[in-house]
């Protein structure tokens, strides 16, 4: 047996000179190529590879950030190469979350409710106050009553933000008849939660015989005339337009004339003609 393999071995001594020269080539080329990476663990290069070269090759490398701090990767290659994180990695799970989630929500919900608080639109009072001032005349020729009269107004602003008071529209009627009107078209503004007093001021003519007659006769110790006052005011806020409707029945002494005060209380007001 022994002989058969010696006489195959002349026969093929260049194959067997090959395969043992590609070897060699193989293990060098093997030991080439390990110098350009250091250990994993982080030991002495010359442990793992035996080759000085790789105490160089360290000092162009940086840390690698995936590793904690256990191996290297080549500088040149730090903008290339991506660093993959574990799915459990607590950089993966911000702080607090739910945390600052629940508070924006909760602040965004309070500013939403504060702003429909104040500027939900309220209502504004308009409430006729009587009358101020008035003026009596007599026409002999056409049995007729000029009445000059100044009337009071308040108007309570209840909403958080000023309103402006455009127009006032007064009519005066006496037994369903239109005997006096006015239109006025005014500048007031009413700051928040406050009030303010307008004074407007109406002639009028009652063209009626009995009601003449009443104001006229001496032995009459009463002389009330019944009016009916209605009215429209316009206002405007937040870009919108509104027109508030008010009336009022009112006496009238149709004898003298008569003036009551109290203009020292007033917030603001208007003589309106």
């Amino acid at each position: 047996m022994d002989k058969t393999l010696l006489w195959f071995g002349k026969l093929f001594p260049e194959k067997e000179a090959e395969e043992d020269k590609s070897i060699v080539q193989k293990s060098s080329s093997v030991k080439d190529e390990t110098p350009s990476y250091a250990s994993i663990n982080g030991g002495d290069a010359s442990e793992a590879t035996n080759m000085p070269s790789t105490v160089i090759a360290s000092r162009g490398s940086v840390t690698c950030p995936t590793c904690q701090g256990t191996g290297r990767i080549p500088r040149e290659q730090e903008q290339q190469l991506v660093a993959l994180i574990p799915y459990g990695d607590q950089r993966l799970k911000p702080r607090r979350t739910k945390l600052y989630v629940s508070l924006t929500v909760a602040i965004c919900l309070l500013i939403t409710c504060l702003m429909m608080y104040f500027l939900f639109p309220r209502s504004i009072a308009v409430i006729p106050a009587g009358l101020n001032a008035s003026s009596i005349s007599f026409d002999n020729t056409t049995y007729s009553i000029i009445l000059n009269m100044t009337n009071m107004l308040n108007v309570t602003n209840n909403n958080f933000y000023t309103i402006h008071v455009a127009q006032l529209d007064i009519e005066v009627l006496h037994k369903a008849l239109v005997i006096g009107k006015n239109t006025v078209v005014t500048q007031l503004d009413i700051k928040p939660l406050q009030g303010a007093q307008i004074l407007y001021a109406v002639s009028s003519r009652i063209l009626d015989n009995n009601t003449y007659n009443i104001c006229t006769w001496s032995r009459i110790k009463v002389h009330n005339v019944l009016l009916h006052i209605q009215g429209t005011l316009t206002c405007s806020y937040l870009s919108h337009s509104e027109q508030l409707a008010f009336e009022k029945y009112q006496y009238v002494d149709c004898r003298g004339n008569a003036t009551l005060p109290g203009m020292s209380r007033f917030q603001r007001s208007l003589q309106l003609s």
